[in-house]
């Protein structure tokens, strides 16, 4: 039986043609599943996709992570894919989706209508490859595998679980930046100096995204929100006057900006300029705004509802010298200043002259041990850096509290007016 099995394979085994490349030709894209990740807002983990893009002549590859492959997410990425390249190639190769396909007619795709008008927009062609055969399209295949063997964590790799979606679109940029840069082995240089060549063959991008499909235009106010529906929804910092367009995706609304328009790249923005997915907020009702506070983590106001500790910031030179002491003295000034203490300038100016007598290490101690004891009588500080000469260990210290009192007990009254036994 399996000289009959290798006799027949030898009549009927699939042959591979490599794939002929030309400079700006051929632009493949896939997708794979990517790892778990906190969803919006702080909630429950969701299952996140990867969208992996290679340039066929270069081997560049653009890995970009979403919560879902709609039809507007498709082009969004497609535009952050193009302009991280810096043109748009001729072609474009990815699945039969519904996306991408929406029917066949005798073994013919029939394309999508905002496909073809969104590969209109950039100058290139979309096409898809044969129905159950991704060897078609072997360099996306082997872009998903690569990005998937990576980026999520298994016990083979020891990367740990992600905290936010940002840190895995952070991810996804430092595994752009190592595989672009390193050789490869088919054309012994590496994509990014491919990329430069590659460039030269590739069409002018647009100014404008294409926004068929992208929801409402709407700008960004002051406060960071946008407003959809008569309900206000937070996006992260640095984007106040930018455009952005939001839509409804089942019962989330999706914020999209165009990265690539802003004057200043923000911190938290990493990864592929264009158009990019920047918030996703449950759908509210008027008069429930959605506000995510990770947005504004300068607010005085900790994520709890607590307010913030203040951060000391001197004012003169004898403030200074005070807070040059070490940590000890900041959180001193903090509980000082919490607790109504008065003549704190006289104070903070003996224990700057304190330190130049002893050292501001011992000094800045005392000041710690003070601010979590809540003492801050004038001679406190003294009587805390004297206790400590005496050898006693801060552990050791006994701060009273409510359950603690020194007056004597009524025991010795216990027998008061009874006769003796």
């Amino acid at each position: 039986m399996a000289k009959a099995k290798e006799r027949w394979r030898a009549g009927h085994r699939r042959t591979y043609r490599p794939w002929i490349t030309e400079p700006g030709l051929w632009l493949q894209f896939d997708w794979g599943w990517g790892p778990k990740v906190p969803g919006p807002g702080g909630g429950s983990e969701r299952e996140t996709l990867l969208f992996c893009a290679w340039l066929a002549w270069s081997r560049f590859r653009v890995v970009i992570p979403v919560w879902d492959r709609t039809l507007p997410t498709v082009i969004s990425c497609i535009d952050s894919t193009l302009r991280a390249i810096g043109g748009a190639p001729t072609y474009v190769l990815t699945d039969n989706e519904k996306t991408m396909t929406i029917d066949r007619v005798a073994g013919i795709a029939v394309r999508h209508p905002q496909v073809v008008a969104a590969g209109r927009h950039y100058g290139l062609q979309v096409h898809t490859c044969v129905p159950f055969a991704p060897e078609s399209k072997g360099g996306s295949e082997a872009t998903v595998r690569i990005a998937k063997a990576d980026l999520i964590p298994t016990s083979a790799n020891l990367r740990e679980k992600y905290g936010s979606f940002a840190e895995l679109r952070g991810a996804c940029a430092v595994f752009c930046q190592q595989v672009n840069t390193r050789i490869h082995r088919e054309t012994g240089k590496t994509p990014a100096s491919m990329l430069d060549v590659e460039r030269t063959r590739l069409h002018q991008l647009p100014e404008a995204p294409h926004t068929l499909a992208l929801g409402e235009s709407r700008q960004l106010l002051r406060d960071q929100t946008v407003r959809f529906g008569s309900v206000r929804y937070s996006t992260p910092p640095g984007l106040v006057g930018q455009e952005a367009w939001v839509r409804a995706d089942g019962e989330e609304l999706v914020v999209v900006v165009d990265l690539s328009l802003l004057a200043h790249r923000p911190e938290w923005m990493q990864g592929p300029a264009g158009l990019t997915e920047v918030a996703r907020h449950p759908l509210s009702l008027p008069g429930r705004p959605v506000i995510d506070l990770s947005h504004y983590p300068n607010h005085p106001q900790e994520m709890d509802g607590s307010p913030r500790q203040p951060k000391p910031k001197p004012a003169n030179d004898a403030e200074e010298a005070f807070l040059a002491l070490g940590p000890g003295a900041k959180s001193w000034l903090i509980e000082a200043g919490a607790a109504g203490t008065t003549r704190i300038r006289v104070k903070m100016a003996a224990a700057v002259e304190l330190a130049a007598l002893i050292g501001a290490a011992e000094v800045d101690l005392g000041l710690g041990l003070a601010a979590t004891a809540g003492r801050f009588a004038e001679d406190d500080l003294m009587s805390i850096v004297e206790h400590r000469r005496h050898g006693t260990r801060p552990a050791d210290l006994v701060v009273a509290d409510e359950a603690h009192s020194v007056q004597p007990g009524t025991s010795a009254w216990a027998d008061f007016g009874r006769p003796p036994s």
